[in-house]
């Protein structure tokens, strides 16, 4: 597992930063979560951690490898996976072939392999079904295995599109607020989930979220943005006493 390192990262768009002169140290192994105001520039830090926006100035690594001018497909290639705050699935299909379909970087044969559909061919179709199959027992996505995923609730399609990130098999995943649109229920299915995939896939991850209850009570860490600025960073109880991120949330009095 490796470190991702955020230094003097700043994004502008026109005159606006939306990002000015980041740094986060993202540890291995934990649950770090960016949080802060809407306008914050939380996404925006996403968007640079996976390749959809490059940096004006600064640069991101993850373990020895620059991200800084890296694409998307780039990024998922060194293990890095994402699952969006808008869901990014494809509504017509079901949730097994959304998720075959998301595993498909994964089909190491040839097209003479895919034409003749040769022995090599089945035989690695029939292993990423499995792990597909695997990441939907532990997503606990059974029941809707084969239900159009436009028909799920709001709730069920969110757990698909976490299921989608996590058929690549990251080593980190960003996950770009989870239980938006959740019912208590839900979002405590989904932080079980969470606290799941970090210490049964032993996967790093990276949430941004609204809820403080719960990001104070699973992470390990918090970096907090207000207006593209890092104002404070540390554990749960060091961010709560913060007083800069208590003014950021609250307003001075």
């Amino acid at each position: 597992m490796k470190k991702l390192t955020v230094t003097d990262v700043t994004l502008t768009f026109g005159g606006l930063n939306a990002l000015t002169n980041v740094n986060m140290d993202i540890q291995p192994g934990l649950i770090t979560s960016v949080i802060g105001p809407n306008g914050a520039g939380k996404t925006s830090m996403l968007n640079c951690m996976s390749g959809f926006y490059h940096p004006t100035t600064g640069e991101l690594k993850y373990g020895d490898t620059r991200l800084t001018a890296s694409s998307p497909h780039e990024i998922t290639s060194l293990g890095i996976a994402r699952a969006f705050q808008n869901i990014e699935l494809f509504s017509g299909m079901n949730v097994l072939d959304n998720l075959m379909l998301a595993r498909h970087r994964m089909l190491d044969y040839s097209f003479l392999d895919a034409f003749f559909y040769t022995k090599k061919a089945s035989r690695v179709e029939a292993e990423n079904r499995d792990y597909v199959e695997g990441v939907i027992d532990f997503m606990e996505l059974e029941a809707y295995r084969k239900s159009t995923v436009g028909n799920l609730s709001y709730g069920v399609q969110k757990r698909v599109e976490v299921a989608r990130a996590l058929t690549l098999g990251p080593e980190l995943i960003l996950l770009d607020e989870p239980m938006a649109g959740m019912n208590i229920e839900e979002k405590e299915d989904m932080v079980r989930f969470i606290m799941d995939i970090k210490q049964e896939r032993n996967t790093t991850v990276i949430l941004v979220e609204h809820d403080l209850g719960v990001v104070m009570d699973i992470s390990d860490q918090i970096y907090v943005l207000d207006f593209g600025e890092l104002i404070g960073h540390g554990t749960p109880e060091e961010i709560a006493k913060n007083e800069r991120v208590i003014e950021a949330y609250i307003g001075e009095e």
